[in-house]
């Protein structure tokens, strides 16, 4: 149990809280597929107090953000109700008033921090800059200030991270440069929209008990967005939990937790990964069919006008894959792991090393004949938007090997049909473009592009990490049903040890390129024996935190 949930209730609620929704409604234009964004929203904050706001995508948590700051997109509406911070009515200040809130009052953090920074000017100025538009500080004192605030949220060397520009800092640091200029003008309430989602674990933990600190200092309200029930385990005073632009259930953080009582929270929750390896059978592993040595990888950047850089990304890994098997490789970024999956399929070029698909040294054929060869070993990606062709149709992109290896059409139609059958998706997909799914659905058609190949080996980088918890629990089991039936062995890429703790037989522990600890998954969990394996696991949020059983 952690010690949010041990608060239970949170702070008492003032006669007038700090945030209040009241009967809140947002109108979408006209040929939406619904006519309300937010249908009737009442919330609440109080000072001092994390209500997390939780629910799948297009359940309206961010929208809700977007309307109390008054940043609805174009033709996105009001429709009723009241916004108001300390009893003042948001929803019916000017713009020019309703922009001197904004900064001052409520600080806002957003989920990727890299789009939301200007990467064309340096972190300092950019957290400078709200001092300047809000404040008649001189100079000199905006300055200091900066660095007070860099220093605050616990960026190591504030003078240089302040000269960096975004690129030049890490994602964790990043993240806390968003929150030092959020916190610039000291604003009573921070609304922080997914701020953890895209981080390492690791960093995960560190933004996450930044924000309790300042809760906890400043006495500053927070309304926190976030999809990770582990996150909600671990900050929440008191939950919100949304569903197609409704709130159907809120209470304090411990009761929606352990006895949720809408049907949709129960559904949610019960999708989370549990933290506890499930029982596996003891099994005689199968033949390898994946054997890699010395795989080695390293970056070399600048030249004549810039400092050269020198990164050793893999320093001689070794792993086998048996037949049947799930291998989960893991680490924080940086850590290699993608890296490998990459050169595995030779996106990347291995600078050393061997990598045997049966007798078969991958690295060692021209392009032409690993061509030949690509059936046997496939990827699926990370992001299945940025990795579908938008102008193709799905038929066309699950089809597209198949046609390359000689396929005649007829052949291809029918393959295309069967494997659109195999990942639980209609026929008729075949004839719509990637904009037209779900990120569920998307994944799926990588899926069948990838099992189209009949692969005797699937890579799977980051399969999930970008998916609700319902529709990441739904691709997950699809994995598990296609590898018993297709006797596949799958390379399964991941930081969320949730997820590696379910699906995986064995794991590898990698950082800064190197394979610190390796072995089963129920072992390595009960008793991880590297402080690196031991740091990451203690670093999951809500990890005293398990989904209650049905």
């Amino acid at each position: 149990m952690t010690a949010a949930m041990h608060a239970g209730q949170g702070p008492a609620l003032d006669a007038t809280p700090l945030l209040a929704l009241r009967h809140l409604s947002v109108r979408l234009p006209a040929g939406a597929d619904r006519e309300f964004a937010l249908r009737d929203v009442s919330l609440h904050v109080a000072a001092g107090e994390i209500l997390c706001v939780v629910g799948e995508s297009g359940s309206g948590k961010s929208l809700t953000a977007m309307a109390i700051l008054g940043l609805l997109p174009g033709r996105v509406t009001l429709a009723g109700g009241a916004i108001e911070l300390e009893g003042e009515d948001l929803a019916a200040l000017a713009p020019a008033r309703l922009r001197a809130v904004r900064g001052a009052r409520i600080g806002m953090v957003f989920q990727e921090p890299m789009t939301a920074l200007n990467p064309l000017m340096p972190v300092g100025r950019q957290v400078e800059e709200v001092l300047e538009e809000h404040t008649s500080q001189p100079r000199a004192q905006r300055l200091a200030r900066v660095q007070e605030l860099l220093a605050e949220v616990g960026i190591p060397d504030p003078v240089a991270a302040a000269r960096a520009y975004p690129h030049e800092l890490s994602g964790g640091q990043r993240q806390r440069a968003m929150i030092a200029m959020a916190l610039a003008l000291e604003p009573r309430l921070l609304i922080a929209d997914e701020p953890t989602t895209a981080l390492d674990v690791t960093t995960q933990a560190r933004i996450l008990a930044l924000v309790k600190d300042i809760q906890r200092r400043r006495g500053t309200g927070v309304l926190f967005i976030t999809h990770d029930f582990g996150v909600v385990a671990e900050i929440a005073d008191r939950v919100a939990v949304m569903q197609h632009g409704q709130v159907v259930e809120t209470g304090p953080a411990r009761q929606v937790l352990e006895a949720p009582q809408h049907p949709y929270t129960r559904a949610l929750i019960a999708a989370v990964p549990a933290l506890a390896p499930p029982p596996r059978p003891m099994a005689t592993p199968g033949p390898p069919v994946l054997r890699v040595a010395g795989l080695r990888k390293t970056y070399r950047s600048g030249g004549l006008l810039a400092r050269k850089r020198v990164v050793e990304a893999v320093r001689g890994v070794d792993f086998t894959l048996h037949q049947g098997e799930t291998l989960g490789i893991v680490g924080e970024s940086g850590s290699g792991k993608s890296t490998v999956a990459r050169m595995l399929v030779r996106l990347l070029a291995a600078d050393a090393g061997s990598i045997h698909l049966g007798e078969e040294d991958l690295l060692a054929l021209n392009a032409r004949d690993f061509r030949a060869r690509t059936s046997r070993i496939q990827m699926v990606f990370q992001d299945p938007f940025a990795s579908l062709n938008p102008r193709r149709r799905a038929g066309d992109l699950i089809g597209q090997g198949l046609r390359v290896h000689g396929m005649p059409r007829a052949e291809v139609a029918a393959k295309v049909a069967a494997m659109l059958a195999l990942v639980g998706l209609e026929p008729a997909a075949a004839r719509r473009f990637p904009h037209e799914f779900s990120g569920g659905q998307r994944q799926r058609i990588g899926l069948a592009r990838a099992l189209a190949m009949e692969p005797a080996v699937l890579v799977a980088d980051e399969p999930v990490s970008a998916l609700d918890v319902s529709v990441q629990a739904q691709v997950l089991r699809l994995l598990a049903e296609l590898k018993q039936r297709l006797a596949l062995s799958l390379v399964f890429i991941t930081h969320d040890l949730r997820v590696a703790a379910q699906v995986c037989d064995r794991i590898l522990v990698m950082q800064r390129g190197l394979v610190v600890e390796a072995g089963p998954t129920a072992a390595l969990f009960a008793a991880p024996r590297h402080p690196y394996t031991q740091a990451l696991l203690a670093s999951v949020p809500g990890r005293g935190w398990q989904p209650p059983g049905p």
